[in-house]
């Protein structure tokens, strides 16, 4: 028996298969597109191609689009894959999860390993991956692109607009008064990492130990920009845009 863990988000759908041992054999991460339902069959008929038949597997579905799952033995919230994704990932039980996703930023706060606490930027695209896909294009730079341009910045102008549409204009303005792009950058990213900030002084223990999920696990300086508004060492994974489908997989093993 294998163990299938789907996490479709809005922007990406990433999945996750594990072995009876518990290990990792199969992952894959894809674009969601407009239609779930078409994504989970693709997924389905992936796994096929992999050997993995329906009649082998257990599947929890998490995310945005988990009800759209039809073969799905279980749906369960993102909060709680997202934190038991984490502690396989890290080998920890204390400590704070930082997952920036494309329409939501989740901080959960893991204590003995499991859920205590959460807080959720689910209103608004700021502070979200969304929010720097949409800058990065404006600027004519792809996300990983715009991340590390932040680097060269030498004037730390600030974005005053948290909201996005308000922000994308400010940015427009910078950009006709001829403000340098590394600038216009490195504002971008500190005002992702001062939103991320807001939400983790509101649960997480003071010197808690934080750890980042999503999307941007892969993106340095955004860990060392975190790292350093934090006042502490932000550690990541390179599985750890997979956090939510690993804690899936998990949950589908105890399925009898």
């Amino acid at each position: 028996m294998n163990y299938v863990g789907i996490d479709m988000g809005s922007t990406c759908t990433k999945v996750i298969v594990m072995d009876e041992s518990q290990k990792i054999i199969f992952h894959k991460v894809m674009p969601t597109g407009w239609n779930c339902i078409e994504t989970a069959q693709s997924i389905l008929e992936m796994l096929e191609e992999q050997g993995i038949k329906r009649e082998q597997f257990k599947c929890v579905a998490t995310g945005y689009g988990r009800i759209s799952v039809p073969y799905m033995d279980k749906a369960i919230t993102e909060i709680s894959c997202h934190g038991k994704g984490a502690c396989y990932l890290f080998g920890e039980k204390d400590f704070t999860v930082i997952d920036i996703g494309g329409q939501d930023t989740k901080v959960i706060e893991i204590a003995g390993g499991a859920v205590k606490n959460f807080n959720m930027n689910d209103k608004c695209s700021a502070g979200t991956g969304k929010f720097l896909e949409i800058m990065a294009a404006t600027l004519g730079l792809g996300l990983n692109d715009l991340c590390e341009l932040s680097r060269e910045s030498k004037n730390h102008i600030v974005i005053s607009s948290m909201c996005t549409v308000f922000a994308e204009s400010e940015v427009v303005s910078l950009i006709g008064r001829g403000t340098e792009k590394a600038d216009i950058a490195y504002a971008v990213v500190e005002s992702i990492v001062n939103k991320v900030h807001g939400q983790l002084g509101k649960i997480a223990p003071k010197n808690s130990v934080v750890r980042l999920t999503g999307g941007l696990c892969e993106a340095p300086y955004i860990i060392e920009a975190m790292s350093k508004k934090l006042d502490t060492e932000v550690k990541s994974d390179p599985m750890a845009r997979y956090a939510g489908a690993i804690g899936a997989a998990l949950y589908a093993t105890a399925i009898k």
